[in-house]
């Protein structure tokens, strides 16, 4: 099904995952899917790095999903490296292969300078493009905090209902305050939007993960790294890693009773902290 058709059916719980590299990335993302089947999810989505190769793995792994016919699957599609032909072609095939959802984003940056440059200049284009070549439900990436590239929060906010008022639906960057998610959804209505923006969770579960999120532009409040730092002196790192689950859960909760559209689970590939969160908010 179509994401913006599942939106107005109530809520939505979905996760994503990213493309194997390997064989043993292939088994244990394998072992996830089998794992997340009871956990009936609306939707998952897939991501996509830049580059031939990952475009490939997208590809194969979004339609293999649609393909089975267990889950509605949404592919990314990313501004960075791609001229528009290129990319009218990569969505021409999605349409061929039967995939209607499409999560449109600018990109990260690739290491390698030759896959950097690129004929989209802002995520507003690639979904402007998509609507061009086929009948897609589009989402785009929402940031609490504002995008680490944004010049301001002011400026972020007024880019991002731009590209609302031509997609269907924002996916959020992770965060870590229910405010946060709340200041977001106050400062686009401000702004006329009214389209849905589904709360995208991750649990911390390290210590060292404190330091990468902040790296991924959303900083690990001081009060929850207190509590996974505490967590640690009293048990060491399945104390942090309980804590952290423990912390998400609260957030989906309160994000709950705050009637969000849905909850999007960042899995990393593996579903046992997923499955926790979920079981303690729906038990199953």
């Amino acid at each position: 099904m179509r994401v913006d058709q599942l939106l107005t059916e109530g809520l939505t719980r979905s996760f994503e995952f990213f493309p194997p590299k390997s064989d043993e990335e292939s088994a244990v993302l394998e072992t996830t899917l089998g794992d997340l089947e009871p956990l009936k999810a609306s939707f998952v989505s897939v991501t996509y790095r830049g580059g031939a190769a990952s475009r490939q793995r997208t590809f194969d792994l979004v339609t293999r999903v649609q393909r089975e016919g267990h889950l509605s699957a949404m592919a990314h599609v990313i501004c960075v490296g791609h001229s528009r032909a290129e990319m009218r072609e990569l969505l021409h095939r999605y349409r061929e292969a039967g995939v209607e959802n499409l999560m449109a984003l600018g990109g990260d940056l690739p290491d390698d300078p030759a896959l950097r440059t690129s004929e989209f200049s802002y995520a507003l284009e690639l979904v402007e493009l998509a609507r061009e070549v086929g009948d897609f439900a589009i989402g785009v990436g929402a940031h609490p905090l504002g995008h680490p590239r944004s010049p301001d929060r002011a400026s972020d906010r007024r880019h991002l209902a731009a590209k609302l008022a031509a997609a269907d639906f924002a996916v959020t960057q992770f965060f870590f305050r229910a405010s946060d998610y709340v200041n977001l959804v106050e400062e686009l209505a401000a702004l006329g939007v009214t389209k849905p923006i589904i709360p995208g969770i991750m649990p911390v579960t390290t210590l060292s993960g404190i330091g990468r999120m902040a790296e991924m532009g959303a900083a690990v409040p001081e009060e929850l790294s207190e509590r996974l730092v505490s967590a640690h002196a009293r048990g060491g790192a399945d104390q942090v890693r309980a804590e952290g689950v423990r912390a998400a859960s609260e957030l989906c909760a309160e994000l709950l009773n705050l009637g969000v559209p849905g909850l999007h689970f960042y899995t990393l590939n593996r579903s046992t902290a997923t499955r926790e969160i979920h079981r303690t908010l729906f038990g199953v």
